[in-house]
């Protein structure tokens, strides 16, 4: 059985990605590796198995696009309402919170926010198959 044990991302500016995903995510540095022309650095916190690796190249100046194929990280956060003023008051922007029903229940209370490299992330309630 296969394990998921990271996703990745390319970023620009390593120490805004750094400062951001510490901000809106709390993920520490679990292992960073410099490396010639480019540096791999390990991202996680201990609500998570999983980690983020967030790639920089140096001698990339043009932000990276993001193509037709990708579509987002999703964190789930005990208080929506709390995320999303945190982030707001750091100086962010994320989206307006939104209800998504089925069958008249609610399946999913959410807001997007993007990264410094455009990436989006999902920020969920905790709720249903959201934990």
């Amino acid at each position: 059985m296969a394990k998921i044990i990271h996703s990745m991302v390319r970023v620009l500016e390593l120490d805004n990605s750094l400062k951001f995903y510490k901000e809106a995510l709390d993920l520490d540095i679990a292992e960073r590796l410099d490396f010639e022309g480019f540096s791999l650095v390990y991202l996680r916190n201990d609500e998570n198995d999983m980690e983020l690796e967030l790639t920089w190249n140096e001698g990339t100046e043009e932000t990276y696009t993001h193509g037709s194929g990708y579509g987002h990280l999703a964190v789930a956060v005990d208080n929506l309402e709390v995320e999303h003023e945190k982030l707001l008051g750091l100086g962010y922007e994320p989206a307006e919170i939104k209800e998504f029903f089925r069958n008249g229940q609610l399946l999913a209370k959410f807001f997007f926010i993007q990264d410094p490299d455009g990436y989006k992330i999902e920020f969920l309630q905790r709720h249903g198959r959201y934990q």
